[in-house]
């Protein structure tokens, strides 16, 4: 076999069987691969998650097409144990044929308890390690030590200086890369039998992104003054100067050239802030002054010039894994803050770049999309991928004994979010955002999304409420009572965001309540009313949380002892007219960058006179919920008139931010 893959997808061939089941228990069938070739053999794939929401789904999607003669085949994925499918009913067990797969039986040599700790998307380098190198049987320290080297490419062993172990971080965390937490114990245990980095804050260092860019930021200043030094002669400052807070060496080798390689891209993608310094005009000639401020002007349009080039040669292909574009999209959002700043945002010189990014990138992302998007909605929940899959993340955090609040900033996108954050990060030094992006539904509208956030389901299953948001708080309190909470255990308020928080208190202070679900609506309600476009939000928003209403609520919600965590529903836009569909009364739902159609035929029509718009199939949707979306960075008002609005599938619209929000505990050890 050439690939871990081939294992499973043959046992998926047409025509043998209606309804397959799958004994599932290391959820491979849910990874992104299987899920794309399952589909390619025409089968269609339901997670048996929850009894009564799949029996819906079987019996209006399935159950009642075999009544009518139609051909349609069924996988229903069990995350059991191999041999065990008692929990399914029994008329599934009567037609179904039973398979199971587990990846003890792909990678018999390696330790078990350890290969499943990996993320589904590491299986294919493992693979091909397992093929190349034949290991062997394995114990586990052997095992993690096998992955260690041939999937994260780190050979503890060839760590011996301050260089090698940076570039080794670097690379990790830039990508963005989910070590299991027992291969960064191993590697921590093997950095430590050496004494090469006994004043080191390890731990913090491997384990913790934003703790590693934090010391990486705070060094930044050491090297400048050393890299001054050098030029003037100077003797510079010692390490009690510069109020360290983490722990390891004053100097860092940013020159090196396995670390300097990633450093421009750290500061042009706002990962590191550039600093000020007495010889910034000396040193802005070199090649570190992507990180030293001069005048604002050329610092925006230097940085702004790099990120077009970077995005440019970067954008992700319609193969590439869902992280990729979730790495993606946070550059992409620095460069729309950085392109609607006043200091730059009106220099024609960028006007034709922008242009071709933009085309480029809404091209590659709907061509992604339509590949992709089906496979996203089944993975796991942890990490979560979808808007959907954030209850049950938050419902594993609260068995590990935490209170749960859920902030769910409507229309906020990834952009504003780095508004907000800059702000916030002021006001409340003491707190930590450890930022990730999660994928909104399709349509990106508040009825859809956000409806499927609070219920922890996709909306096929809440037909009934799907054009309005009135069965929210039923939707977030049956699926904490599915998981069982009582009642006066859960709070849902929406309605936030300028109104003051002492209604709010109260319910907090409620001595049960230990889930809170909270909608801040503000930014919704700023994005229907601007006029200057995506710069006007921005400065909107920016004006809005200097207000200082989130901070009080952050601060409110943690003092009453909740894990905070900060989401959206979808982004926005800033779209052009492309004309009104006249569709008289034919249209359930007229948004400006979505048409929504009870059939076929007639979506067909509206497509016939628009024919750059995209036919979105129902994908986790009500088979009658058929969308139109418009024409790329377009909406259906009047044509040449903008406007900023959602709906549709720009990367700004549908990856959204998924931010978890604490108080730093660090200590220096």
């Amino acid at each position: 076999m050439t690939n871990w893959r081939e294992q499973i997808l043959k046992e998926f061939t047409p025509k043998v069987a209606r309804l397959t089941i799958v004994a599932d228990p290391d959820g491979l069938l849910l990874e992104e691969g299987i899920l794309e070739g399952i589909h390619e053999r025409s089968f269609e794939l339901i997670p048996f998650d929850d009894h009564i929401a799949f029996r819906y789904a079987y019996e209006t999607r399935f159950r009642s097409r075999w009544d009518k003669g139609e051909h349609t085949e069924l996988v229903v994925v069990l995350r059991t144990p191999v041999s065990d499918f008692s929990l399914l009913p029994y008329d599934l067990l009567q037609t179904g044929r039973q398979l199971s797969f587990s990846l003890g039986d792909i990678f018999p040599n390696l330790s078990y308890p350890i290969v499943t700790e990996l993320d589904r998307g590491d299986l294919d380098a493992l693979f091909e390690a397992q093929v190349r190198h034949a290991p062997g049987i394995l114990g586990d320290n052997a095992t993690k030590e096998f992955i260690l080297r041939h999937v994260f490419e780190i050979a503890p062993e060839l760590i011996k200086q301050v260089s090698d172990l940076l570039r080794i971080l670097l690379r990790i965390h830039y990508r963005g890369q989910r070590l299991p937490r027992i291969l960064n114990e191993r590697l921590i245990i093997l950095l430590q039998q050496s004494s090469f980095f006994n004043d080191w804050a390890l731990e913090k260092m491997v384990t913790d992104r934003e703790a590693f860019f934090a010391f990486l930021q705070e060094r930044w200043p050491v090297f400048l003054d050393h890299e001054a030094s050098k030029e003037a002669g100077k003797i510079r400052e010692e390490r009690e100067a510069y109020s360290l807070k983490y722990d390891g060496p004053l100097d860092l080798p940013f020159d090196h050239h396995d670390i300097r390689v990633y450093i421009d891209n750290l500061f042009v993608e706002g990962i590191l802030k550039p600093v000020s310094h007495e010889q910034a005009e000396m040193l802005s000639k070199t090649w570190i002054g992507i990180g030293i401020q001069t005048q604002e002007q050329k610092d925006d349009s230097r940085r702004l010039q790099k990120l077009i080039d970077s995005l440019t040669v970067s954008i992700p292909s319609d193969t590439a894994k869902h992280t990729v574009w979730l790495h993606f999209a946070r550059g992409w959002a620095e460069f729309v803050l950085l392109l609607h700043k006043e200091s730059v945002g009106n220099l024609p010189k960028y006007q034709s770049e922008v242009s071709q990014l933009e085309e480029k990138v809404d091209t590659a992302f709907s061509a992604w999309l339509l590949k992709r998007y089906s496979g996203l909605i089944n993975l796991p929940p942890s990490p979560p991928v979808m808007l959907h899959h954030l209850p049950r993340f938050l419902s594993h955090r609260l068995n590990e004994g935490n209170k749960i609040a859920l902030i769910v900033i409507d229309g906020l996108s990834l952009d504003q979010w780095l508004v907000i954050r800059s702000t916030l990060t002021m006001q409340l030094p003491k707190y930590q955002y450890r930022e990730n992006a999660v994928f909104a539904w399709v349509p990106s509208l508040t009825s859809i999304s956000r409806q499927a956030t609070f219920a922890g389901k996709a909306p096929i299953y809440f037909p009934e409420s799907i054009n309005g948001t009135d069965k929210e708080p039923a939707l977030w309190s049956q699926f904490w009572a599915d998981q069982g909470l009582a009642p006066n255990e859960v709070v849902y308020q929406k309605n936030l965001g300028a109104c003051d928080l002492e209604k709010l208190t109260e319910l907090l202070s409620h001595p049960k309540v230990k889930v809170a679900g909270l909608v801040v609506d503000i930014v919704d309600r700023i994005m229907h009313g601007m006029e200057m476009g995506t710069a006007g939000m921005h400065n909107q928003v920016d004006q809005w949380v200097k207000q200082q209403y989130l901070s009080k609520l952050i601060t409110l919600l943690s003092e009453k002892g909740f894990r905070v965590f900060l989401t959206s529903d979808h982004g926005n836009i800033e779209a052009e007219g492309c004309g009104r569909p006249s569709e008289g009364a034919t249209a359930d739902l007229r948004g400006e960058r979505v048409r929504v159609y009870p059939d076929a035929s007639l979506r067909r029509n509206i497509k016939d006179r628009f024919p750059e718009t995209i036919e979105w199939s129902t994908i986790g949707l009500p088979e009658d919920f058929l969308p139109l979306l418009a024409p790329h960075r377009q909406a259906f008002i009047q044509e040449k008139q903008k406007t900023v609005c959602h709906g549709g599938i720009a990367i700004e619209e549908l990856i959204v931010p998924f931010i978890q929000i604490e108080k730093e505990t660090y200590e220096q050890q």
